[in-house]
């Protein structure tokens, strides 16, 4: 028999112990005693394998270790047991090849550089049915929050537990014992302005960017649409007559492709500010594309389209953009918060929220569930329930002596 050693493969003699048929005692070359259990069964294809696994210091260790197994067995859980050595970087790997083909192409790149940079280093050693609860707490979350924002760590903790959802699914390992891990998020919005800021940002953006970047910002200001949402918006989605916008395709660098759920389709009211500046652009759009020589589809067209050359913008200007806008307030010693094109959805929502709109307009208009509303915005709606306190108690004039007792 052969067995692992610190120095490679030995040739060891196995003799059968007393407790158990299964259970084989050897001596070491230092003539302590170790045991090992070795057990025969059928795998799903009816195939003869054999489970076995040395180095126990005892026979009752052995005994246990192999009654685990049977009863594993006899569970029908036959993967459990063949795949019992399997590291948390191997299934990792498994999970990635033979899944990705049928994820979107953002899906599968923010998973494949999670697998890559955060788990495989941090918890890819470890067995992937024996790693536990506080080991993962210890040595995943807690390190990446000494790296990471607790919202980025909350994204790592995220895909991790879908990872572990398939092993269980895929009947490897039996639960997964990470589900009821949480992160706690700052309820409070730091990406977000004010309506009095916002009227500062978009001052500035009006009097210092192009054309092209000015109606990004006042169309993402004014609608809350994902910078995403806005890139792919296409001529033909702007209903001038009836002033609406309808949201049914996205763009980033991969190029454009459908929403990823249902909510996101959607067709929203727009305010006339917006119609306007919409409809002058447009014939800016149609000026800018004949000076080049390109070809105008008014319905087809992609809507933002850059001044240098007439072709649609890249997915990454409008973070350019910001940053000018900012510095440009900076300069001017404006206190306005640095927000991101997403910053100007969320400032979208909270204003909405805060001039008692109903959450489920809110997550129509946004393309969210009302759960996700209620959870993001959760800071903003504590604010609003406390103003709704006062309002209900201001217009009673009951109370107004300041009288406290009831009747005798």
């Amino acid at each position: 028999m052969r067995l692992p050693t610190s120095k490679g493969m030995v040739n060891l003699k196995l003799h059968k112990s007393k407790i158990d048929d299964e259970i084989y005692y050897y001596l070491l070359k230092n003539g302590e005693k170790r045991f090992m259990y070795r057990h025969k069964y059928n795998d799903a294809r009816g195939k003869r394998k054999e489970k076995k696994k040395s180095s126990f210091l005892t026979d009752k260790a052995a005994l246990k270790a192999l009654i685990e197994v049977k009863a594993t067995l006899l569970r029908g859980q036959v993967k459990q047991v063949e795949h019992s050595q399997m590291t948390v970087s191997q299934w990792l790997d498994i999970w990635y090849e033979t899944y990705n083909s049928s994820w979107e192409i953002t899906t599968r790149l923010q998973r494949k550089n999670a697998i890559e940079l955060q788990m495989k280093p941090l918890l890819g050693k470890y067995k992937l049915i024996s790693l536990d609860k506080t080991t993962y707490i210890r040595e995943y979350i807690n390190v990446l929050k000494q790296k990471y924002a607790d919202s980025t760590v909350a994204l790592f903790h995220r895909l991790f537990k879908i990872a572990i959802n398939a092993a269980v699914e895929d009947e490897i390992i039996p639960r997964n014992r990470f589900r009821k891990v949480s992160v706690e998020i700052d309820d409070e919005l730091e990406n977000v302005l004010t309506a009095s800021e916002l009227d500062l940002f978009l001052e500035a953006a009006q009097e210092h960017e192009n054309i092209t970047n000015y109606t990004l910002i006042l169309l993402l200001a004014f609608t809350g649409v994902r910078k995403g949402e806005a890139l792919g918006l296409r001529w033909k989605h702007i209903d001038f007559e009836n002033k609406t916008l309808t949201v049914d395709w996205t763009r980033d660098r991969h190029g454009c492709r459908p929403p990823k759920t249902k909510n996101s389709y959607r067709m929203i009211p727009i305010d006339k500010l917006l119609v306007d500046q919409l409809l002058a652009y447009q014939r800016w759009c149609v000026e800018k594309k004949f000076s080049f020589g390109l070809k105008v589809d008014k319905k087809n067209d992609l809507i933002f389209i850059s001044y240098q050359d007439g072709v649609p913008i890249a997915e990454n200007m409008p973070h350019y953009s910001f940053n000018r806008v900012h510095k440009v307030l900076t300069d001017q010693k404006t206190p306005v918060n640095k927000i991101s094109p997403h910053g100007l959805r969320h400032t979208h929502a909270t204003i909405l929220i805060n001039q008692g709109i109903p959450v489920k307009t809110i997550a129509k208009r946004l393309g969210n569930t009302v759960a996700v509303i209620l959870k993001v915005y959760s800071h903003s709606f504590k604010e609003y329930e406390l103003m709704a306190v006062s309002a209900f108690g201001s217009t009673l004039t009951f109370g107004a002596s300041g009288a406290t007792s009831g009747a005798n």
